[in-house]
């Protein structure tokens, strides 16, 4: 941008991380001229994985040395810079990663407590690629708390996902206010991810004031009466720490009571994109009772009309439920329990608790939920439910809530991830709620210290310290051996949460895939001029499980490095145009591809990629597409750029 020539050496940093060679003919410091640009290139070589720094600074000389006919200058500011670009450098991955935690809750009062793992690989493991951690937490929610964004290992793209972006930070704001552990930082962290998730979550809202997954933006215009609940409640709750408006309550209440009928229940409306729910919601009593527990936690009072007839709702579906007339679902008791002790009918509370207590699954002093009939309910958010059943009592939890909820704990904390969410949006978001409630309510500051000590049969032992200074603190550490076996105790008072993270690739059998996967590039082979620096993916895709489709799919597509999506072809005909196409997104190097869900018609998809960064001996790229709720469902397959 400057008028006169100035004469410049670029200079790439060097590094033990890569090998870098100058282009040919590069010259060593090159003119640049009035509205002048010159390009400077290196063939670069990774030499080890992960994160590569590439520090580049650029100098205007002083050179006496013409730029055509002009001497060069030296500007008087910025003659000198330097950037700093991170590149990210993977193997290709043989297979597809798997996960298995162990978890665990110890709580010592003097004497010691001992628990083991035992880690495993199945047969068809990748060599080599297994790995596993040990962490140890002093506090029921420092898992969640320090990864409040990725709580669920999966993309955020529709109304429902973004949630759960959103929701736990709520709790983990509570929890530590009530137990006055809040920091500073930790506060302006978990309000910086409300104020984002809060804006993002107005994408799918629609005029009318509800919402639904995917918002009004793809012509699916009825708003969806669950989420509607679950925004309005949470925007509610939110408003304690960020600034909500008061527009968008006041109309998603509008909305919802608009869809009470005389009877106190609600009507559903719109779409759910999880087949297993609709044992659970689709029912109009479980609908009602879910609309009625978010209505009493905004907090309505019990007066409030559409919470005085939703009551009444509730109050027969009870009485039908006690008379056995019609399917005995555990997870309607589960949300009724809970309603009635928001509603402050603890009589009512109790009855449906020594109900759902017959049954209970009962093993190892842990206690859980479970809905035998296919599809299976949602057990954690069932079992959930039941906790906050116990925790929510006037004036405070009795000694036996608490005795029964310790045990319901037990259980919950063994579902969890590695990154302390669970498998799904709603699992991760009511489980959190009840774990935030249960520690709060169990939350003692008195000098508690508990040691715990890992082994293994060999010559490996590690000790940890937890007390209260370092409660909130995740301590990790790399298991020296897998597959293994491991001894932990923990001595002490106090209690202490143990989780033992296992990852590993395997090599499915394609015959095993509940969806047929097809890839292929256009051109197939290297011919024509083009074919080095675009191509087209097409994509066939089609469900071949068990059930009569899917429920909503992802097909997530990693780029072959270098290569980048071209947009327009992503956002324009056929793929957003298509019915069965509700959203497509790019992250991180992956185009992904939501289907409202997949039957055995095959559908077929395509866009265009190009290149973006020269990269010679191309590896071929993953596509996968999955059951986004039941993940176990999914299928691979892979391509090649034509030149590679």
């Amino acid at each position: 941008y400057l008028p006169n020539c100035i004469r410049v050496r670029v200079h790439l940093e060097a590094s033990p991380a890569f090998l870098a060679v100058p282009g040919e003919n590069e010259p060593d410091s090159p003119c640049i001229c009035g509205n002048g640009r010159q390009t400077v290139s290196w063939a670069v070589t990774p030499k080890k994985l992960g994160t590569v720094n590439f520090t580049v600074n650029a100098e205007a000389l002083e050179s006496q040395e013409l730029c055509g006919t002009e001497v060069p200058v030296v500007p008087q500011y910025g003659k000198k810079d330097t950037i700093i670009k991170p590149l990210l450098v993977e193997i290709k991955p043989e297979g597809i990663e798997k996960e298995a935690t162990f978890n665990s809750l110890l709580c010592p009062s003097g004497a010691e407590v001992p628990d083991q793992v035992s880690l495993k690989l199945p047969p068809n493991v990748v060599e080599d690629s297994a790995r596993a951690s040990f962490s140890v937490l002093g506090d029921i929610l420092a898992s969640a708390m320090r990864n409040t964004q990725n709580l669920l290992q999966m993309p955020y793209g529709c109304g429902e996902q973004n949630m759960v972006l959103f929701t736990p930070n709520i709790y983990v704001l509570n929890y530590l206010n009530e137990t006055q552990q809040l920091t500073p930082e930790v506060k302006s962290k978990a309000i910086g991810f409300l104020n984002t998730g809060y804006q993002r979550q107005l994408n799918y809202k629609h005029s009318d004031g509800s919402y639904s997954t995917f918002g009004e933006t793809y012509g699916r215009s009825t708003g969806n009466t669950w989420l509607t609940a679950f925004v309005l409640k949470t925007f509610a709750q939110a408003r304690r720490y960020i600034f909500i408006d008061e527009a968008h309550i006041n109309q998603a209440l509008t909305w919802l009571s608009q869809k009470q009928k005389d009877n106190g229940c609600f009507r559903s409306s719109g779409s759910l994109l999880n087949n297993a729910i609709k044992g659970g919601v689709e029912d109009e009593e479980t609908l009602s009772a879910y609309i009625t527990i978010a209505l009493l936690e905004i907090p309505l009072p019990i007066t409030h009309p559409v919470v005085r007839n939703a009551m009444f709702c509730l109050e027969s579906a009870w009485k039908s439920a006690k008379e056995g007339r019609h399917g005995n679902h555990v997870y309607t008791k589960a949300l009724l329990a809970y309603a009635f002790a928001l509603a402050g009918n603890q009589e009512k509370k109790n009855e449906v608790l020594t109900s759902l207590n017959e049954e209970a699954v009962k093993e190892d002093s842990s206690v859980h939920w479970t809905r035998p009939q296919k599809p299976k309910a949602p057990m954690v958010e069932m079992t959930s439910y039941v906790l906050l059943a116990h925790l929510t009592a006037q004036p405070a939890p009795t000694s036996e809530d608490l005795t029964s909820a310790s045990h319901i704990v037990k259980w919950i904390t063994k579902q969890q991830n590695s990154q302390g969410g669970f498998s799904s949006t709603q699992d991760t978001v009511v489980a959190l709620h009840a774990l935030s409630r249960y520690g709060a309510a169990t939350f003692t500051r008195t000098g508690k210290a508990v040691q715990v000590t890992i082994q293994s049969s060999g010559t490996f032992s590690t000790n940890f310290q937890v007390d209260n200074d370092n409660r909130l603190l995740l301590q990790q550490i790399s298991l020296p051996k897998v597959p293994g076996d491991y001894s932990m105790t923990a001595t002490g008072k106090g209690c202490v949460y143990l989780q033992t993270s296992l990852k590993y690739n395997i090599l499915p059998q394609r015959e095993e895939f509940p969806f047929a996967l097809g890839v292929q590039t256009l051109p197939q082979t290297c011919e024509g001029p083009k074919a080095h620096t675009t191509f087209q993916v097409s994509l066939n895709v089609s469900y071949t499980g068990n059930r009569p489709a899917s429920n909503m799919a992802i097909v997530d597509v990693k780029m072959v490095s270098g290569f980048i999506p071209l947009k327009p072809t992503l956002l324009n005909q056929p793929l957003e145009r298509s019915d069965d196409v509700s959203r497509t997104e790019v992250s991180n190097n992956h185009v992904l591809i939501y289907l409202d869900k997949v039957t055995n018609q095959t559908l077929s998809l395509s866009f265009t990629v190009l290149q973006d960064i020269p990269v010679r001996d191309l590896q071929p790229a993953i596509v996968k597409v999955y059951d986004y709720y039941e993940t176990d469902e999914f299928a691979i397959a892979e391509y090649n750029a034509p030149c590679s």
